[in-house]
């Protein structure tokens, strides 16, 4: 099947004014970029919404595009649990309980974090492998954007690739975090503009809702548990492509979401960037709010496709090219280029968010902290600057590791089992259990990589069955989760625990500051003080003390959410 467009002059000129914008952005950014912390981390100056955005923007790259959709087309609704029960109750979680640590600390990333709680040797390892882990990650964005133009237009994959890699290149260098994340916005509505037609025409191509279930419970493309989000997840008789209950809540909803959203500092570092306490924690929740409603325009068209491209259930197409496939059938001549900008925008948007988290981490927790400390700011800002070349050269390589896979959701949640489930059960035990002793940390995370790896060594080799890759992925968050906690409480068992006041800030329940880091903290709890004699004397003039006001109120919102979400699983699944 060719999946070539016929895009013209006119397709084509949303591109071009798509990377103008993109430039300016760099441009205009770039003189607000003073400090390392106005390159790293925007100054900690942006508000919630935009932090929010970008937030959102940042997971919606290619991957996602691509990948929901080839899952769409292959395993049909039960998809959403990669967005109701793998996204946005950690969403929720990291703005109410995890966000205090981290922006309350005044950590500039997550490793940094852990040189606090536990100690160098733990934050040197997991600094280098979450270093590793996001540029194979940049590697997978890069090679979803090279096989969508090398299959819509046909420029070959190595100047697709070299094209796009230089445009991102260009801004990060210049604007650094901030250009990163005001553009991730702009990105953010063009996706949106462009998948909303999508759907709509698609829609209106199989007889709308009812044509399209109609349809797939008639031809059966999907299999039997095609269009039910529970359906077939039983103990007893597990049909359901991502295995059963428990592996869905514990695999995919607890170890693998959690692991993802409260620990990758891809996406923590927008929240970092906000310039509150209030507006840092309402940042992932209000981002969770979207994210409930993105499987009808990410979702729905893989489904569509699954009717209107017959070549994905013969395997003439991989799934991976569900979209382009749909993209083809469904979008007008004028508004292909639409599609075009908004697939390059949801490229640039996953590759810079992974470019701006590794600089960030090579600069501030490799190079400052072991190989060149003491220096003055301006020489951190320089080597981030070189850093962000050499992460985009090395994405360019990595690329090439991630067009081995069929489904490059298979690659990404093999990746998320290795490195993000061990690194939650660490955060989770660090943060709430006091008595953690500081090498409990190395090696949890280590027994954790290894369980995860096992398990998938084992599925690979044919020694263990799952009804797909994904699944096998769960149970790998599962076992790394497990094998995390049990090496860390045996070493901890047999090693000392830290001094309680040197856990100021870090862990449940101690919450003086401010705590030595390399950014120390205020002193919240004197700044609290400071309110309540404030309150006092406003009380004791007849003054009526201030509140904050309702909107800055993270509680009431997360909790909110939760309740949509609950309905919608009740309703849906």
């Amino acid at each position: 099947m060719d999946l070539r467009l016929n895009a013209t002059f006119f397709d084509y000129s949303f591109v071009f004014v798509y990377l103008f914008f993109v430039i300016a952005i760099g441009v205009v950014t770039k003189r607000k970029v003073l400090t390392s912390e106005d390159y790293f981390l925007s100054g900690r100056s942006l508000p919630a919404w935009i932090c929010a955005l970008a937030f959102l923007s940042a997971n919606i790259g290619a991957t996602e595009l691509l990948g929901m959709a080839a899952n769409g087309s292959q395993y049909g609704l039960p998809t959403v649990h990669y967005y109701w029960i793998g996204a946005v109750p950690a969403m929720v979680f990291l703005g109410l309980m995890m966000m205090p640590f981290y922006y309350g600390s005044r950590v500039r990333s997550v490793p940094e974090y852990l040189r606090l709680r536990f100690n160098r040797a733990t934050h040197l390892y997991q600094s280098i492998i979450f270093a590793v882990a996001t540029i194979l990650i940049a590697g997978v964005n890069l090679f979803a954007l090279a096989l969508i133009i090398n299959v819509l237009i046909g420029l070959p994959l190595p100047v697709s690739i070299l094209i796009a890699a230089g445009v991102v290149l260009l801004y990060t260098t210049m604007g650094g975090l901030t250009a990163t994340m005001y553009n991730e916005v702009l990105q953010f509505f063009i996706i949106v503009a462009f998948l909303i037609p999508l759907t709509v025409g698609g829609l209106a191509r199989v007889g709308g809702v009812d044509g399209l279930l109609a349809t797939l419970n008639e031809t059966q493309v999907l299999g039997k548990d095609g269009l039910t989000v529970w359906g077939g997840t039983g103990l007893g008789n597990t049909t359901n492509p991502y295995g059963n209950w428990i592996a869905l809540l514990l695999g995919m909803g607890f170890v693998n979401s959690f692991g993802y959203w409260t620990t990758n500092f891809t996406e923590v570092q927008r929240a970092l960037s906000a310039k509150d306490m209030s507006a840092a924690q309402r940042t992932p929740i209000i981002a969770a709010i979207p994210k409930m409603f993105l499987p009808l325009i990410i979702i729905t068209p893989g489904l569509i496709a699954a009717v209107l491209v017959p070549e994905l259930t013969t395997g003439e197409l991989a799934h991976n090219e569900a979209l382009p496939a749909l993209i083809g059938e469904v979008m007008p001549t004028g508004l292909v280029g639409l599609a075009l900008a908004a697939l390059i925008a949801a490229f640039m948007a996953g590759m810079a968010a992974n470019v701006s988290a590794f600089n960030t981490v090579v600069t501030y927790d490799i190079w400052q902290t072991y190989v060149r400390p003491g220096r003055v700011d301006t020489y951190y800002l320089k080597v981030g600057r070189k850093l962000t070349v050499a992460g985009v050269l090395i994405a360019i390589g990595a690329a090439f590791i991630a067009a081995t896979f069929n489904n490059i959701q298979d690659y990404l949640q093999l990746l998320q089992s290795i490195f993000s489930a061990p690194l939650f059960a660490t955060f989770i035990l660090g943060m709430f259990w006091k008595r953690m002793a500081p090498e409990a940390g190395l090696w949890g995370l280590v027994a954790g990589a290894l369980g995860a790896a096992g398990v998938q060594a084992g599925y690979m080799m044919g020694l263990l069955e799952f009804n797909s890759q994904q699944a096998a992925s769960f149970t790998g968050s599962g076992m790394a989760f497990v094998f995390d906690v049990a090496v860390s409480v045996l070493v901890t068992w047999r090693r000392e625990a830290k001094p309680l006041e040197e856990l100021d800030g870090l862990v449940w329940g101690r919450t003086n500051m401010p705590i030595q880091g390399a950014q120390p903290a205020p002193d919240l709890h004197a700044v609290a003080v400071k309110e309540a004699k404030q309150q006092r004397t406003a009380v004791a003039v007849g003054e009526e003390p201030k509140k904050p006001p309702l909107k800055d109120n993270p509680w009431p919102l997360g909790m909110a959410v939760i309740v949509v979400l609950i309905i919608l699983n009740v309703t849906v699944g």
